[in-house]
């Protein structure tokens, strides 16, 4: 058998974290992923958000998290000798990624309409901050900036302390499955019209995608969001997070039975029929007292303890867990999401990266390739494209590689 994308080839211009997620999550599918990067430099992600051994071999976390599967050739593309690689690579590739700014990468010639005039069929995929058109089309875009531009901190952190982004690449990460998503969805078009097309893919689109209650809930009520804190945006106090003796639990109790059970197991007799709490309304009324008896009650016990006594009884809820403690849970064990991944070269240790978040009866997503060195596979691709030996020397002589 064969995975979905078996046989498949994507050229990947893309850079740093969006462009290079999408692009992985079709080469865990099977598809031939070539990464494209400038000589000497690579991928900026390479260098990112990293210090010491790592980011001297180029091969920082934050670059290796997202290009697993991959094989790496370089490539100036200010160089005369560009345009011909570009177009043996594209002739006959089935997907190409990038994420220049605007307008940027067609006036370097490789444009949808440059490559489009080579292949007619080829999935072309601009990824963006604003899309490539309108006022901001041109403007440079990073996570955080697009986080607060569609407004996720506004529904994030604290009345006292003000907005918080999250603290993590959600909009990157969110934009990278959405390219992916979208590039699926063209490959199965053109497998009915045998078209082509360009597909104009946003950061902030994506991230619109990942707050469309709060925006459902503004565009039908009128309401915004509010902080929260930790709390549940449904506003229940059995739905909040709660300092325990050591460590943290979030608890999600939102249905009468839930928010019931809870209440037996955090207290005594007293608690559990406590009339203040017996009903939604009575609740309500007395949100704040129950709030403050179950944060004192959960001071009673550890963090573990009473996420085992509460699951028991049927309490939606977790720990808070650290990155560790995360990558601890027995789960994993039966999902297949973390690949054990061997040493890129020139490195010693092995990897454990994320992959696919889905499983398939048949052929599931995955790879064996870790994620390569600047150009490692250059002489290798450029072979597979036609180039001689004398080529390949030549081409590196004149700098192009």
């Amino acid at each position: 058998m064969a995975k979905a994308f078996e046989g498949l080839k994507v050229v990947d211009f893309s850079r740093v974290l969006a462009g290079p997620f999408a692009a992985a999550q079709l080469g865990l599918l099977g598809a031939n992923v070539i990464k494209v990067e400038e000589p000497g430099k690579g991928d900026q992600a390479r260098q990112l958000m990293s210090d010491g051994a790592l980011r001297d071999e180029f091969m920082a976390p934050l670059y290796m998290a997202v290009n697993s599967g991959k094989r790496s050739m370089t490539l100036d593309l200010k160089n005369p000798e560009a345009k011909d690689i570009v177009r043996r690579l594209v002739q006959d590739a089935d997907v190409f990624i990038q994420n220049f700014k605007a307008g940027a990468i067609g006036r370097l010639g490789f444009g949808y309409e440059d490559l489009k005039a080579i292949n007619p069929s080829l999935i072309y995929c601009s990824i963006s901050g604003y899309g490539q058109e309108g006022p901001k089309a041109g403007a440079a875009a990073y996570d955080g900036a697009i986080q607060s531009a569609v407004g996720m901190p506004s529904t994030t952190g604290f009345p006292d302390n003000g907005p918080t982004r999250v603290g993590f690449t959600v909009v990157d990460m969110t934009t990278g499955i959405t390219a992916a998503y979208a590039i699926a969805g063209a490959l199965f078009r053109r497998q009915v019209t045998g078209e082509g097309q360009h597909l104009d893919v946003a950061m902030f689109d994506a991230a619109l995608t990942q707050i469309s209650v709060n925006v459902a809930r503004y565009t039908a009520t009128g309401d915004e969001p509010e902080l929260l804190g930790n709390q549940s945006s449904s506003k229940l106090a059995t739905a909040d997070q709660f300092k325990a003796r050591t460590g943290y639990v979030q608890s999600t109790a939102l249905v009468d039975s839930q928010i019931k059970a809870l209440l037996k197991v955090m207290g005594d007799e007293a608690f559990a029929n406590d009339p203040r709490f017996q009903t939604f309304e009575s609740r309500e009324e007395h949100k704040e007292a129950l709030r403050a008896e179950l944060a004192q009650l959960f001071l009673n016990d550890d963090a573990d303890n009473w996420v085992r006594k509460l699951s028991e009884a049927g309490v939606p809820c977790s720990k808070v867990s650290s990155i560790s403690e995360a990558l601890k849970e027995p789960q994993l064990d039966h999902r297949n999401v973390i690949m054990d991944l061997p040493a890129p070269q020139g490195l010693a240790d092995p990897l454990q990266l994320v992959g696919a978040g889905f499983q398939a009866s048949e052929d599931s997503p995955g790879t064996n390739r870790p994620p390569p060195r600047i150009g490692q596979h250059t002489d290798e691709i450029l072979a597979e494209h036609g180039y001689s030996p004398a080529d390949i020397a030549g081409l590196r002589e004149a700098k192009a590689i």
